[in-house]
């Protein structure tokens, strides 16, 4: 565990030598979606996996979770390992948060892969939260919290079914998994609170820090059923070096419908020399 400044106490997992890399999982998932692209990352790097604020076997804080309140949390995880600049990757909500950690810090990151989620307040963010699919950005509160109570498992099937390409590739063992941890005591306030921010404050912030393009190279991955090219799309409205990639027949859950792909997306990109734009 890494102490924050306000309390709040962030879960690590860390393992593997050489230049960091810090994997920042979303929604539904906890730092675990990680195991294979780690695994295969540990062999190069040093692997750096944390459970998000008030998410798995991080602590559940009162506040804090807008993504830039987040970004800081990686920064203090980092800093108390030992690292200073670090490649950054992440996942839905970990998109989010890795977004305003490489926007803040854009000399703290090496290199950038960003999937499968939108980044609040960049274009077509406008377009994107039009979509019937993401009403769970404004699902939340105390009447949310007492109708999922106990029915987690229910509530989580949703997203696993309505976002994946092949439902059937998210299996019964990783869904009970998940289930269980989201049904442990003030999980869902604090994935609640995730969404509350994002128009709370997340657009807001990144409205001033989009100002300044990221410099690093990107990575923009999509499932090809859900974000697909979309992806890419986004980060070229808030980088100035962006690779896309597009996952065949994957949709949102990339690590659980995909993972070989990902994984030689991921580790190809972040094993690559520096290279201009493409795709």
């Amino acid at each position: 565990m890494v102490a924050m400044q306000d309390g709040a106490r962030i879960f690590v997992r860390a393992g593997g030598s050489g230049p960091a890399v810090v994997l920042i999982h979303g929604f539904g998932d906890t730092g675990d979606m990680w195991g294979p692209l780690a695994a295969q990352l540990a062999k190069t790097h040093t692997v750096i996996v944390p459970d998000l604020r008030g998410m798995g076997r991080s602590s559940r804080a009162a506040s804090g979770y807008d993504k830039k309140s987040q970004a800081q949390d990686i920064r203090t995880v980092l800093t108390a390992l030992g690292q200073d600049r670090a490649d950054v990757v992440g996942h839905d909500i970990g998109t989010m948060v890795a977004y305003a950690y490489a926007a803040t810090y854009p000399d703290k990151v090496t290199k950038l892969v960003v999937m499968d989620a939108p980044v609040p307040g960049i274009a077509p963010w406008n377009q994107i939260v039009l979509s019937p699919k993401l009403w769970h950005f404004n699902f939340s509160g105390p009447d949310a919290e007492r109708l999922v109570a106990g029915r987690e498992r229910i509530y989580l099937d949703r997203f696993w079914n309505d976002f994946a390409g092949e439902p059937g590739k998210i299996d019964e063992a990783t869904r009970s998994y998940y289930a269980a941890q989201y049904a442990q005591p003030g999980a869902m306030r604090a994935a609640f609170a995730q969404f509350t921010a994002i128009g709370a404050q997340d657009v807001g912030d990144n409205a001033l820090l989009n100002r300044t393009k990221l410099p690093m190279p990107v990575l923009a991955i999509g499932g090809e059923k859900s974000f697909g090219a979309t992806m890419a799309e986004v980060m070229r409205n808030a980088a100035t070096n962006v690779t896309g990639a597009v996952v065949p027949g994957a949709g949102h859950w990339l690590m659980e419908e995909s993972p070989d792909a990902t994984v030689r997306l991921v580790s190809g990109f972040l094993e690559a020399k520096n290279k201009q734009a493409r795709n």
